[in-house]
């Protein structure tokens, strides 16, 4: 008997694994069946698999909420391996290393009342766990009572399921670090404001929030502390609600909840996102709003499973950065700012990190969603003029986190690309103020930016840590502004500046190793130098990583390696190398250092944001086929539609975004250009449905696990052997056409013409023009 179950077990799991990796032509309407929001939730301190939650919530919405499996403040709020849920959580965290602000949590309970978060948890399984997007269910043993939630974007309804019980309770928490509670049950409602955050917040910041029950309550306390308090009303460290009833078998409560950072008010007004509308009617709408975003990009001719982390890597690109901003009661979109403190009109955005996005998030958004990328500029003119500066981590505002000042990427993304409708001189001088000046954090404005300035690079040895990868990390910023400067037409000296810093990556380069290096304020390299020693000069990285944050100039990298032969064969080593490292800058081995370890790719760390463009650089290389072997490598090893499915910190849209790129064919390797750089495409079709009504065509008929080399290509029925294609093409309207093979073309995209942009060869190509102008 017990032979038979298992060979049962064993027929039904090989044909569940066949039905999984067999290719489906046609994929379901609902697009919103692909997405599992559980992807990268099973990870911990010491090894991240995406840190991420499951984040029911509508697209970029201002609250999204969750299942809660750790303790009250823990960053780990959601993990896979809990096996009891605390609470049901608004939330507005990011990642677990920001953590969260104005949360407070909503629990069932049943039989004995228990306020303590580690009594009311309840068992529960993912059995008998539903998450997507728009929707979450889940089974509370211990107390016998169904959840369901579904959001909109301020608000959320719950339908809670009850057992027959006597003592059937609702408990409210408002969370500690300073809290409010008000009952008021003639009208089945309560009312309270969470203060609990994580930092970045002006000293007014409240989270207002108001609940609507559908049952009348036959008891109501107020509590402090977990301990219950005489009368409906309660300010202090602690404060909480709970209100109970009796309930029959399967008896349903529903409850209302809208949040605002501006007033009680103002959460009432946005509680009419739900307005009459039942459970099942949000739900859909819900479902609705999820499937018109996602459909926007229709991949064919993959997996299941290479649908699902298609579809759940475009849901996690289009969750940050979250809306900032409430609609008053003439509909006016306003927002409480993070910066000031004060109610003003106008667009806000927050929850990113610059350091991270403007790799790969906002390129996509710019090219997928250009009217919501406006609002996101004119939410930094914004926090400019409301905090005096650029954010480069929002959350929601200022953070004294990571490095560079990239803000002058997200400005100059945009405008290359063709954001209008905001003040983009306000934005230019923004980007000027952070470019020259230190600013009141280490993270904001430009750390160590005298001696950047005048010795063309921040040194080893000046007091300013991680000084190699803000030098090189400046230089691209600087190139960043020398763009937009001249999009903007700017006086020549001021573009000249930009110019010439933008060349200071040049300072670093060490031709004895042929490695990036700290040097010292006298000139001389930093010593002893270990090229496998994290931090340090470096940030969350170290040399074999940095070396390739060049974006901007990769031909001027490729002259100081001594060609293109000698670049690729650099390039090569990233992955022949043995994944040794020094951690002794830490002291321990951070969590990035172990995902690097074990994915057993040398030290190629696509866990961690320095180097994902890295594979790209192939192309500049003319050696373009091997950028397509190891696109195609790093998303069949480190991407899986399962909760360890990402290799490291998912990063809000960052490392997703890189993945629906990627498996379009084509990466943003440099923000601040028109082009986008080829790798490989990952399905036979892929149709973008532009925001101008053009479409783009992506057709690869032959693609397969086996030919992932592009053997010719064509635009709009013409061949082209270039490796790279302009922003201006796609938004065009455009149809590509892949032949693929099992063997490379290396004939294919090795031309002069074929290569990628690089500043040097504008430069050269400038000097002949000029040259030529001057003969005649």
């Amino acid at each position: 008997m017990i032979l038979r179950t298992i060979l049962c077990c064993t027929i039904i799991t090989c044909i569940s694994i066949s039905v999984r990796a067999q290719e489906i032509a046609k994929p379901y309407a609902d697009l919103s069946e692909y997405v599992n929001p559980l992807i990268g939730t099973a990870s911990t301190h010491a090894l991240s698999n995406g840190n991420t939650y499951p984040a029911i919530a509508l697209p970029w919405a201002m609250n999204f909420w969750m299942p809660q499996t750790g303790p009250m403040g823990d960053g780990w709020a959601y993990t896979y391996t809990a096996n009891k849920i605390k609470g049901f959580k608004q939330t507005h965290q990011p990642s677990p290393w920001m953590n969260d602000y104005g949360q407070f949590s909503i629990m069932p309970v049943t039989g004995k009342l228990r306020l303590k978060e580690e009594e009311r948890a309840s068992w529960f399984s993912h059995k008998a766990e539903v998450a997507k997007p728009y929707y979450y269910s889940v089974y509370l043993a211990d107390h016998n009572v169904t959840t369901e939630l579904t959001p909109t974007e301020r608000a959320a309804f719950f339908r809670f399921t009850f057992p027959k019980s006597d003592s059937s309770y609702i408990v409210v928490d408002a969370f500690d670090k300073g809290s409010y509670i008000k009952i008021i049950p003639d009208q089945k409602k309560i009312i309270g404001y969470t203060t609990r955050n994580s930092g970045g917040v002006p000293q007014n910041f409240k989270n207002y929030f108001v609940i609507y029950f559908d049952k009348p309550f036959a008891s109501a306390k107020t509590w402090n502390k977990y301990q219950l308090q005489q009368g409906v009303e309660f300010t202090g460290d602690h404060a909480g609600a709970v209100i109970g009833f009796k309930t029959s078998v399967g008896e349903q409560v529903h409850v209302r909840v809208a949040s605002s950072f501006i007033s009680f008010e103002q959460a009432e007004l946005n509680l009419k996102e739900i307005g009459n509308d039942n459970f099942e009617t949000v739900k859909q709408k819900g479902q609705a709003a999820w499937n018109k975003e996602l459909s926007r990009i229709v991949v064919e001719g993959g997996t299941e499973d290479q649908l699902r982390t298609f579809y759940s890597c475009l849901y996690r690109s289009l969750l940050f950065p979250r809306k900032f901003y409430e609609l008053d009661a003439s509909g006016k979109v306003v927002h409480y700012s993070p910066y000031n403190g004060q109610v003003l009109p106008g667009y806000m955005f927050t929850d990113t990190g610059f350091w991270d996005t403007f790799r790969s998030l906002f390129p996509f958004l710019n090219l997928m969603y250009p009217e919501l990328s406006a609002h996101m500029q004119e939410g930094l003119v914004n926090a400019y003029k409301e905090g005096g500066w650029l954010p480069e981590w929002a959350s929601p505002g200022y953070r004294n986190v990571m490095i560079g000042s990239n803000s002058a990427s997200i400005v100059s993304d945009a405008y290359i690309k063709g954001m209008r409708g905001y003040d983009i001189n306000a934005l230019y001088e923004a980007a000027l103020k952070n470019a020259n000046n230190e600013g009141p954090l280490t993270a904001v404005g430009r750390a160590g930016v005298k001696d950047y300035n005048t010795l063309g690079y921040v040194p080893y040895d000046g007091g300013v840590n991680e000084n190699a990868a803000r030098t090189l990390e400046y230089a691209y910023d600087d190139f960043a502004i020398y763009q937009l400067a001249k999009a903007l037409n700017k006086p020549k000296k001021e573009i000249d500046l930009f110019a010439k810093r933008c060349q200071n990556y040049r300072n670093l380069f060490d031709k004895q190793t042929g490695l990036m290096r700290g040097k010292n304020k006298n000139g001389t390299f930093q010593s002893p130098f270990n090229p496998f020693k994290w931090g340090d000069a470096f940030t969350e990285g170290n040399s074999w990583h940095y070396t390739w944050s060049v974006f901007h100039d990769v031909q001027g990298l490729i002259d100081l390696m001594g060609g293109k032969e000698k670049f690729a064969m650099k390039l090569d080593s990233v992955f022949t190398l043995a994944p040794v490292f020094d951690d002794s800058y830490y002291g321990s081995v951070i969590h990035e250092i172990r995902e690097m370890q074990i994915a057993d790719m040398g030290q190629y760390a696509h866990g961690n944001q320095p180097i994902q463009h890295m594979i790209y650089l192939y192309n500049y290389a003319g050696q373009p086929w091997k950028a397509q072997q190891w696109v195609r490598e790093t998303m069949n090893k480190l991407y899986l539609p399962t909760p360890d499915g990402y290799c490291g910190d998912e990063d809000n849209g960052q490392t997703s975004a890189w993945y629906v790129f990627s498996a379009l064919g084509f990466y943003p390797v440099c923000p601040a250009t028109d082009q986008y750089i080829l790798g490989t495409p990952f399905f036979k079709k892929a149709t973008l449905h532009l925001e101008n009504g053009k479409q783009v065509v992506i057709n690869a008929p032959a693609n397969s696990k086996e030919n992932y080399y592009i053997a010719s290509s064509s635009i709009n029925g013409q061949t082209f052997t270039r490796s790279w294609i302009t922003h201006q093409e796609l938004t065009n309207g455009a149809t590509l056409d892949f032949t693929m093979a099992a063997q490379p073309n290396k004939q294919r995209g090795i031309a002069a013409e074929d290569v990628p942009y690089s500043f040097s060869l504008e430069k050269k190509a400038e000097e002949v023009k000029g040259g030529k102008k001057s003969k005649k």
